[in-house]
């Protein structure tokens, strides 16, 4: 884990757009280049990535990891909007989109939203142990995945505040605190904070456990 500034975390929303006169000489196929983090849903789980250009007909993303052999999935803006997409390439370290549906590209290009932009999370389902300074440890369940945090299915009342240790199969130890709880479930937000691309490769990790 490093500073979240680093190279490869979260990108900063920057958007570069062809000049208008352009843009209106492409009115069957208006083109931008984007830098905006996202998330591919499907039904093997979540996967981080980050858009780097979109067209009314698709967008091509940067991944960290092989994408699961599903052709169907859903991009998840920032902002909440959702997308339904067809796998038409993968490559590397990129991967191409075509869209299901029409879609507004300027709303893609704007992303407005009523409320701050917050880091994405994954919801997935991973085994975990949480280790407490006393050196006790209890299993719980990795429900909710983020740079700065997660949220646990768990059994035990954990203090607020209380400094704790989580591992899990893939996803290495980490100390953290507990920020909030309620009865069967309790949120931490990490000590460090985790890189972008080093949350994507663990969080394809837990979801890929065979």
């Amino acid at each position: 884990m490093r500073n979240a500034l680093h190279h490869g975390d979260t990108p900063p929303d920057t958007v570069f757009s062809p000049a208008p006169g352009l843009l209106e000489q492409r009115e069957a196929q208006r083109y931008a280049l984007l830098i905006r983090a996202a998330k591919l849903v499907c039904e093997a789980g979540e996967y981080l990535c980050v858009i780097r250009d979109a067209s009314e007909s698709g967008i091509s993303v940067r991944i960290f990891h092989p994408l699961p052999d599903e052709g169907r999935m859903t991009v998840e803006l920032q902002n909440g909007d959702r997308h339904e997409l067809d796998l038409v390439w993968q490559k590397e370290d990129r991967a191409g989109f075509r869209f299901i549906e029409a879609v507004d590209i300027a709303r893609i290009i704007a992303s407005p939203s009523r409320f701050s932009k917050r880091a994405i999370r994954l919801n997935l389902s991973a085994p975990a142990v949480v280790s407490t300074l006393d050196g006790q440890s209890y299993d719980v369940e990795l429900v909710d995945l983020s740079q700065q945090g997660a949220k646990l299915n768990c059994e035990r009342r954990f203090a607020l505040d209380e400094r704790v240790k989580i591992s899990a199969p893939g996803f290495p130890e980490t100390f953290a605190k507990v920020r909030w709880r309620k009865e069967g479930s309790c949120g931490l937000i990490f000590e460090d904070t985790y890189q972008y691309g080093d949350l994507a490769r663990i969080a394809a990790n837990l979801q890929h456990r065979d």
